[in-house]
């Protein structure tokens, strides 16, 4: 259990790593009594270069979607288009074609087979339900005599 827990942690900081690779100092805040009260930063967090761009896109008050932080355009674009294959094309289409799709397992075979024998037999004035199902002549039932004393259930 003690493995597993450091291999978490040691993925969360590979992961938090791998998210955050701009910063190159990450300060850590304690919380126990130390000499230093204050921690100073000799080295900018951030390029110039990535500071103009993160300017430029804060400037512009848009939040991305996270399809593209470049351009506003594009990022919308995106979004429209992804939301709308997502919805529109699986969602809707999808439970369209499996609520008509044909029976291809037969599973309602029995059913519509039941349905057409029943509009055959009132059309020709049988009874819905033979009693004679099976002709009694094609097998012989046994005698009172060789049943004895054997229970029957019907």
């Amino acid at each position: 259990m003690a493995a597993l827990t450091r291999l978490g942690r040691a993925a969360f900081r590979l992961n938090h790593a791998a998210v955050r690779p701009n910063m190159t100092r990450i300060a850590g805040i304690s919380t126990s009594k130390k000499n230093k009260d204050t921690i100073t930063v000799t080295e900018p967090l951030i390029k110039e270069s990535e500071a103009k761009t993160e300017a430029v896109a804060e400037t512009k008050n848009w939040v991305s979607w996270g399809f593209s932080i470049r351009s506003e355009e594009e990022d919308n674009s995106m979004m429209h288009l992804m939301f709308f294959f997502t919805v529109t094309v699986c969602l809707v289409g999808g439970g369209f074609i499996l609520a008509y799709m044909p029976d291809y397992r037969m599973r309602d075979w029995a059913q519509r087979e039941g349905f057409l024998e029943l509009r055959r037999r009132e059309a020709e004035g049988l009874p819905l339900i033979d009693p004679n199902l099976i002709n009694p002549e094609n097998f012989e039932l046994p005698d009172d005599e060789e049943i004895g004393d054997v229970e029957i259930i019907i």
